[in-house]
């Protein structure tokens, strides 16, 4: 078994998560949380999609976690993001904590926006 060091661009890996709390590059961050790119911090919800079409051009891949449980993000926000050419995943908030980290990991161009669990 061959062992690699991780390093990570500029973006920040997740290191942990609880209720109603993210640990992302070392800083705690309560509520719902976005971190890519461009760097970290609090993310408004669904309702905050100007910050996600933000990221337009500058990710390839935006990890949406819908908190303790997978959920569907609203409609029009998916569109929004369709338009603007960010392709979507959604999954639970643990789920998309790890892979957008494994993603990061390997240099692709990711972020990730949580709710809280």
């Amino acid at each position: 078994m061959r062992l690699n060091e991780i390093t990570y661009t500029d973006a920040k890996p997740v290191e942990g998560y609880g209720p109603g709390f993210f640990r992302i590059g070392g800083e705690v961050i309560e509520g719902g949380v976005l971190t890519g790119p461009e760097g970290t911090g609090p993310w408004g919800g669904y309702e905050d999609g100007a910050a996600l079409l933000a990221l337009a051009g500058k990710v390839d891949v935006l990890f949406v976690g819908t908190g303790a449980e997978i959920a569907h993000i609203p409609g029009h926000l998916r569109d929004q993001l369709d338009g603007a050419g960010i392709g979507v995943e959604v999954m639970s908030s643990p789920s998309a904590a790890r892979t957008y980290n494994v993603l990061l990991s390997e240099g692709r161009r990711v972020a990730l926006a949580m709710l809280p669990v």
